[in-house]
């Protein structure tokens, strides 16, 4: 107790950033998951998980995950009917960085969907991470 008495900046400002901490890593839009590309793949592999990308069809079409369904993230709440099926599948959802798809999350978890991610780093980690993208529009 004396320590603590004797050291209240010390001790204050470790609170307040152990709380900041804390609140950045579990805080998530939507209670998603950010997801590593090698973490998606798996996910993919064992789960049938669904690539979702975000993206405007312009980005898309410049390349993209395959097997990837490309929803803008503008018209989610119009388009959700299509993904009706997989409420109960697990969601990656993909954009250019990662910083989009937090945001997207948010929207789809509000329409009940319950299982949703986010790649990390965006079809940019994917591309680094040396997985394929494929370029053109889903057949």
């Amino acid at each position: 107790m004396e320590f603590i008495q004797q050291n209240l900046l010390l001790v204050a400002v470790a609170v307040v950033s152990g709380t900041l901490l804390l609140g950045l890593s579990v805080r998530r839009p939507g209670g998603s998951r950010g997801l590593t590309p090698a973490q998606a793949t798996l996910l993919i592999n064992r789960e049938n998980a669904l690539l979702l990308d975000i993206r405007e069809p312009n980005e898309y079409v410049a390349g993209h995950p395959c097997d990837s369904r490309n929803i803008p993230s503008g018209s989610l709440e119009e388009r959700a009917d299509e993904l009706g099926q997989f409420k109960d599948t697990p969601l990656i959802l993909v954009c250019q960085s990662g910083a989009r798809s937090s945001a997207a999350c948010a929207k789809l978890a509000k329409l009940g969907f319950a299982k949703l991610h986010t790649l990390d780093g965006g079809v940019t980690a994917w591309a680094e991470a040396g997985l394929p993208l494929k370029k053109g529009a889903r057949k």
